[in-house]
């Protein structure tokens, strides 16, 4: 029982790290009719709402009782999505992805910080080769220190800060079920992807001129992200954090594909070898992660 409880956390992970590497691309289509990141993300996270009140709809009642931790998760992984979703859109798919995963790094941190886990020199080991491979991916001599170049990766990086704290949450939120932390996750993105909106209502003016193809992609986004919302959720509550990162790299995989087909791009061996550092740092978190489990 056991065995198979984790084959369906690690398949429910796996669900979610392909839906990610792909979904840049029906965003992206979203994107070039018009329709802003902000303005999507709200309308395909209402359609993962309304999902929601109609299959488990005494979930809405309990969510009102779930306290400041549900809030949090909510606001954490609701900045993760809308972030990524915008970042996603205007950047580079693989050089988001990337800066996406550092998370190890605030990982790293946010356990100490929030789960008072102690940090030791392999721990640190993970944080140094995070930042390393974030210098090389994104030194630029002709731009000075090697900091993020444009807003979508500054995005990107804020976005796998607030996946390491949203993991980080749902690990010590372990009273809250799968349904509350999905609908503070999808509420979280509405609210967040709501005030743009508001803001500069006159994005909200193309729909008016969007084709029905258009409609039928936030329908299937939107369905897509509740699936796979509760998939994960399921995962993350059977896999520790670190090990979820693992898999969750699966997502460079196929973003790597996706991009190199999809959208003709290419990364330079430079943000290859940051990138390999990175990806490095996830897969040993994990390996840390197994050597706790196993103490």
């Amino acid at each position: 029982m056991v065995a198979k409880q984790k084959m369906l956390a690690v398949s429910g992970l796996l669900s979610g790290a392909i839906v990610w590497g792909l979904i840049w691309y029906p965003y992206r289509l979203l994107g070039e009719a018009g329709i802003s990141g902000a303005l999507s993300s709200l309308l395909t996270y209402l359609v993962a709402v309304a999902l929601g009140l109609m299959l488990f709809p005494a979930a809405f009642e309990r969510i009102r009782h779930a306290g400041w931790m549900a809030l949090l998760i909510g606001f954490s992984a609701g900045w993760t999505n809308l972030a990524y979703v915008l970042a996603i859109i205007q950047g580079e798919v693989m050089r988001v992805l990337l800066l996406f995963y550092l998370s190890p790094f605030w990982t790293v941190i946010l356990a100490r910080l929030l789960l008072r886990e102690k940090t030791g020199a392999a721990g640190y080991g993970v944080i140094s080769l995070s930042l390393a491979g974030a210098v090389v991916m994104l030194w630029r001599p002709e731009f000075g220190l090697p900091l993020p170049q444009n807003q979508a990766e500054w995005l990107a990086l804020s976005a796998g800060l607030m996946f390491a704290l949203s993991n980080v949450l749902a690990r010590k939120a372990n009273d809250l079920d799968i349904q509350i932390k999905s609908l503070s996750i999808w509420i979280g993105v509405g609210l967040l992807s709501l005030l743009p909106v508001l803001w500069a209502p006159s994005v909200a003016h193309p729909l008016a001129a969007l084709a029905w193809q258009g409609w039928l992609w936030l329908l299937f986004i939107g369905a897509a992200i509740f699936g796979v919302t509760l998939t994960v959720q399921f995962g993350l509550s059977h896999t520790a954090a670190n090990q979820a990162i693992v898999i969750f790299l699966f997502e460079l995989v196929v973003a790597a594909i996706s991009s190199y087909f999809l959208a003709g791009e290419c990364m330079t061996l430079q943000e290859w070898l940051g990138g390999a550092m990175i990806v490095a740092a996830s897969l040993f978190s994990g390996k840390l992660e197994q050597q706790h489990d196993g103490n």
